[in-house]
C-alpha cells in the first residue's frame, strides 16, 4: 500500500478517505462509466473528479488493484471487471458482418501478432513481413450453416493512436478470445474521425460473397482493413444509412452505415 499522508482519512477518525473513493470508483466501474477494459483516467483526472489529492487515488487504485479489480501497465490503469462491453448505439459493427451469438449459433473471436496478408500489407502501407495486430472472427450455426469469417489487420498509427488496441499486442497469442467489438468507439474516443469504405464481391463459382472495408482517418491515414465472406445462400447483406438533412431539424442524425444481426 502506498504511504499514508495526513489527506488520507477524514477529521472524524472514521474510514479512510482512500477507501472511500476506491468504493465510489468501483461504483463507477461497475455501472460502464468505464467499460472493462478501457483505461481509466489519469490519477490527475480522478483526483479532480473526487476532490482529492493525487496521493489519495494512488492509495485507492493501489487498493483496488490488490482486490483484483484493476490492472496496470505501461500505458495505464484499466478495469478488469467481468462483464460485456457497453455499446453505442450508432456504433459501426466491428467486424463488419459481426453478429451476436445466440442459441444455436458460435462466434469466435482471436488475436494475433504476425505479419498480415500481402494485400492488406499493401493496403496499411506495411513492409513486406512486417507484424502487426491481427483480429479473426468466425460465426456460424451449430450445423454449420450461415458460416461468416472475417480477418482484420491493424495499421501501424492504430495501434499508435489507440491504447485499447495496442494493450492487445502482449496477449495476441492467436488463442485466446478477443472480441473487439467496440474498435471502433475506441478509435473515436482516440481523436480519429472514421471514413470507411465497404466493397462487396461475388465469389466466383461460389455461393458466398466479400466485403471489404478498409478504414481510415481525417488525415487519409490508413487504420484497419477487413475482409469479410459470407456464405449468401440464405443471408442477405442489408446497408443502411441515414444522412443529415440541409436545413437543422430536431430530428438530426448523423451518417451511419452497418450490417445489422
Amino acid at each position: 500500500m502506498a504511504r499514508t499522508t495526513p489527506h488520507d482519512h477524514p477529521p472524524t477518525g472514521g474510514e479512510p478517505l482512500y477507501r472511500r473513493i476506491a468504493s465510489e470508483l468501483l461504483g463507477e466501474l461497475r455501472d460502464g462509466t468505464v467499460p472493462p477494459g478501457e483505461r481509466l483516467p489519469g490519477e490527475r483526472r480522478l483526483a479532480g473528479h473526487f476532490g482529492v489529492s493525487r496521493e489519495t487515488v494512488r492509495q485507492a487504485l493501489e487498493l483496488l488493484r490488490r482486490e483484483g479489480l484493476v490492472a496496470t501497465d505501461r500505458r495505464g490503469s484499466h478495469a478488469t471487471l467481468p462483464g460485456p462491453p457497453v455499446e453505442s448505439a450508432d456504433s459501426l459493427t466491428f467486424p463488419v458482418g459481426a453478429r451476436a451469438a445466440t442459441p444455436g449459433t458460435v462466434a469466435r473471436a482471436t488475436v494475433a501478432w504476425e505479419a498480415p496478408p500481402p494485400e492488406h500489407a499493401e493496403a496499411l502501407g506495411l513492409a513486406p513481413g512486417r507484424p502487426t495486430l491481427i483480429h479473426r472472427y468466425r460465426y456460424a450455426t451449430a450445423d454449420g450453416r450461415g458460416l461468416r469469417t472475417a480477418v482484420t489487420s491493424f495499421s501501424a498509427v492504430a495501434l499508435a493512436e489507440v491504447e485499447e488496441l495496442a494493450r492487445y499486442r502482449d496477449r495476441a497469442d492467436g488463442t485466446a478470445a478477443a472480441h473487439l467489438r467496440r474498435a471502433y468507439d475506441w478509435m473515436r474516443r482516440a481523436g480519429l474521425t472514421l471514413h470507411h469504405r465497404d466493397t462487396i464481391t461475388r465469389l466466383t463459382s461460389t455461393p458466398s460473397v466479400r466485403v471489404t472495408r478498409r478504414v481510415h482517418d481525417q488525415y487519409a491515414r490508413p487504420l484497419e482493413i477487413t475482409d469479410l465472406v459470407v456464405d449468401a445462400r440464405q443471408d442477405a447483406l442489408v446497408y443502411e444509412f441515414t444522412l443529415p438533412g440541409r436545413t437543422p431539424r430536431p430530428a438530426t442524425a448523423g451518417a451511419s452505415r452497418r450490417t445489422p444481426p
